[in-house]
């Protein structure tokens, strides 16, 4: 895992010696942005900036005084698990004004500020731009006034800036997530999952409005998380004749027994006249069109409440580190930059091209332009409503194509949290391609039993908000037992596979690729689906379930630490799953703000561990009372964490005193989280129009054959696509005996952690965020990877 020497110690490169960064928060607060605010703080002391606060967004740096306070590395403590912003957030009138822009800058220059990290939506970052080229202007008229000395110009000559976005809406053009809207997701998830509980009982139908005034990102991807039978969203009005349709569906889905009817709507959600549409006219519609009993909920400020999500938490630490590099690398002529996500990417985007193309979605959807409103949000966007609309209507029998090809559906390994988003993606999707659908229950053990029965679209209603696998899932890998699968496939003539699970499902790709030899049957198009909490498969960055599993450790690492309030000094060790793949440790500890995480992938001894615990002996000596450290299950043999408590627990004697604990399967439980419920019902259904597409190719003389490497594929994220990879493949990229990829992206995260813990470590930047332009080359659709 070593790195190269020329990249390896950034902070001998990029000093932040002699800088002053200031850090703010403005407009409209998000979960996350205590967790960015925490990163620019220490980030920036860590490379030897001075690091300042300011009060109240742009009203404390035009009002000055106690508004702007120096930050300390303790300062900023126990801040990763609190929402809003610590530090404070305010619309300012003032700064609007040539006036106020003057006291602001009056106000920074005292102290010697010319770097700016602005947390806020479209219009903080906009007001921060104009302060931006004002800057010198301002400065003159200051010395002219005589507030600063004339060598002061000369000196703080130039204005940094460099934003992030904060805000639950996912408006801002040029970022597929926004800080603070995965968490935005949970709390809208949460009350949905609740409320269908009730309005199953006493069948009723739910009309929720969850915020998006001018965006409906929000309403989307929680009607695609809850298969929601409805939505209304600003960027994509009805078309005229909707409320029958409505009506009709929602009729329809009620004679085919299902006893609720959700409808989301987006705040802005308006018609093809620009009209708005609102939860009571939908409400009154429902009674009396079809007199069921209908409820409005409307969540408002609760979706920008609660604790951030461990995504929140790592897209804002690893955008805060980004934000400092940025302003690090800055120069005179350098643009002001937004620090953004493409796929699991940071990258750097010219701030005011992202703004004027986010001003462009509302021109467009003023004018009615709407199908262009919807590709200037984004890819990300437009396939999410894309799939919205393929899953949740479903076309009449005569309308549908029919391809008389059958397709097989199975979970393989140990249960992950969306999976059964995935199978009823897949479900739905095969039955829109003509095809027919089978289930089989109990991976591999029961397709040689002959568990296998055709599913059909109703079957799988309701599925994506189940934990666990309700196909029921085993380990069992189908080399012994390849005979007997192969005659179930013929008995049920099945013409493509597709496979969902983790490891185990991986191997049983390629044993089924090599079997194509022997047996004939196995010539059919084979896809894979990553789906385990260990996120260990190779091929791909992510994998369905392991942002569930996160979310779970997050979870209990915050409620173990606020169990240490008003305790003396106290170190836990907490044990992870993921066998000998360390991602769960390693990002659950950046997500929880870990001290230490040990993982197999890095190697240790005594040496480290002593270390570990000077370094929090001497952190204990501070304000700082509490310790964590993640332990991999199988990261060492021999320092178990029996081990490293006891260890923890005589060097830590008279300073500190430990706890340990073992999360064990709870983080296979519980629902899925809003992010595998969206991924994996993405995913899903393209690898089953993947499947759609490989059968006709492969149909020749009234049969399918497929036997070439390109037919036997794993659908997998890799950076900023979605990729099919043949198996084969990635046979070179895997280290088989610890059943982990031999590369794994997500190691370059573990520095941060230790970073932000105040450990001296080397950081490659190599692979930072470069300055690119918003607008980029759609892939041709012929390309193997679409983004997501």
């Amino acid at each position: 895992m070593a790195q190269p020497d020329s990249k390896k110690i950034f902070f001998e490169n990029l000093s932040g010696a002699g800088k002053a960064i200031a850090v703010l928060t403005s407009g409209g607060d998000a979960q996350g942005m205590n967790a960015a605010v925490r990163a620019v703080v220490r980030m920036g002391l860590y490379v030897g900036a001075k690091v300042y606060f300011i009060h109240e967004g742009y009203q404390g740096m035009v009002d000055g005084g106690e508004n702007i306070k120096e930050a300390t590395w303790e300062s900023v403590s126990s801040m990763l698990q609190v929402g809003g912003t610590v530090i404070g957030s305010a619309r300012c009138k003032e700064f609007r004004t040539h006036e106020g822009r003057l006291k602001a800058a009056n106000n920074l220059v005292k102290r010697g500020i010319t770097n700016l990290c602005v947390i806020g939506g479209d219009g903080s970052l906009t007001g921060a731009n104009l302060f931006r080229e004002e800057w010198s202007g301002l400065l003159g008229e200051l010395v002219e006034q005589g507030l600063i000395e004339a060598d002061a110009v000369q000196k703080y000559s130039a204005l940094h800036i460099v934003g992030m976005v904060g805000s639950i809406d996912n408006d801002f053009c040029g970022t597929d997530m926004t800080i603070g809207t995965d968490s935005a997701l949970h709390r809208i998830i949460e009350v949905v999952d609740a409320i269908m509980t009730t309005a199953q009982s006493h069948q009723r139908t739910f009309v929720l409005e969850v915020m998006g005034r001018h965006c409906g990102y929000l309403a989307l991807v929680s009607a695609l998380a809850c298969g929601a039978d409805w939505v209304l969203i600003p960027e994509m009005p009805p078309e005229d004749g909707w409320e029958e349709k409505m009506c009709q569906k929602l009729s329809a889905n009620r004679a085919g027994m299902k006893r609720l009817n959700i409808i989301i709507v987006a705040e802005g959600a308006i018609d093809h006249n620009n009209k708005p549409i609102t939860t009571d006219y939908i409400k009154n519609l429902v009674v009396k069109c079809l007199g069921f009993d209908t409820r409005v909920t409307i969540l408002g400020h609760v979706q920008r409440g609660g604790t951030p999500s461990a995504f929140d938490r790592i897209l804002a630490s690893r955008m805060g580190v980004e934000a400092v590099l940025a302003l690090l690398e800055t120069t005179a002529n350098t643009p002001a930059c937004v620090v953004s996500l493409c796929g699991n990417q940071s990258v750097r985007l010219p701030l005011m091209e992202c703004v004027q193309m986010t001003q462009e979605v509302q021109k467009a959807m003023d004018e009615k332009r709407f199908e262009e409103a919807v590709k200037l949000r984004g890819r990300s966007f437009e396939n999410n409503l894309k799939t919205y609309k393929l899953l949740a209507h479903r076309k009449p029998e005569s309308e549908l194509p029919t391809s008389n090809f059958n397709v097989a559906v199975l979970n393989v390994g140990a249960p992950a949290a969306g999976m059964n988003a995935a199978v009823r993606s897949a479900v739905r999707v095969g039955i829109s391609e003509g095809h027919k659908m089978f289930a089989v229950s109990d991976g591999f053990e029961g397709f040689y039993k002959g568990q296998i029965k055709e599913i059909k679209w109703a079957d799988v209603g309701g599925w994506t908000g189940q934990g666990g696998s309700l196909l029921g899932t085993k380990r069992t890998l189908p080399a012994k037992h390849v005979d007997k699968i192969a005659d179930q496939m013929r008995k049920h003539n099945i013409n493509a596979l597709l496979v969902i699970g983790g490891f185990e499902a991986f191997e049983s790709l390629l044993q089924l690729y090599e079997a194509r030899a022997t047996y004939e049957e196995f010539c059919i198009p084979m896809c894979m689906l990553p789906g385990t909490i260990s996120n260990n498969v190779p091929g791909t960055d992510l994998s369905i379930g392991a942002d569930t599993a996160l979310n779970a450790i997050v979870e209990t690492c915050d409620r173990i630490k606020q169990s240490a309030s008003g305790t003396k000094r106290r170190v836990f060790i907490i044990e992870t799953m993921g066998g000998y793949c360390g991602y769960l440790a390693s990002v659950g500890g950046l997500a929880a703000g870990a001290d230490a995480a040990y993982i197999y992938e890095e190697p240790f001894d005594i040496r480290d561990l002593q270390a570990n615990v000077e370094h929090l002996t001497e952190k204990m000596k501070t304000s700082i009372q509490r310790g964590l450290v993640l332990r991999n299950e199988n990261c060492n043999d021999n320092y178990t964490t029996d081990f490293i408590y006891q260890l923890y627990s005589e060097e830590g004697r008279g300073v500190f005193d430990c706890r340990k604990n073992v999360l064990g399967h709870m983080q296979q439980g519980g629902a899925p989280s809003p992010f595998d419920r969206n991924f994996g019902t993405k995913i899903s259904a393209k690898a089953m129009q993947w499947i759609s597409k490989k059968l006709v190719e492969t149909f020749r003389q009234g049969r399918v054959f497929a036997n070439t490497e390109d037919t036997c594929c794993l659908l997998g994220m890799r950076r900023r696509a979605l990729v099919f990879q043949p198996v084969v493949q990635l046979k070179e990229d895997t280290d088989f005996v610890h059943r982990i990829p031999k590369e794994q992206w997500w190691l370059k995260l573990r520095p941060l952690m230790k970073i932000l813990a105040k450990y001296k470590t080397s950081y490659d930047v190599s692979d930072s965020g470069q300055l690119e332009h918003v607008v980029r080359i759609r892939p041709r659709e012929s390309d193997a990877s679409v983004a997501m």
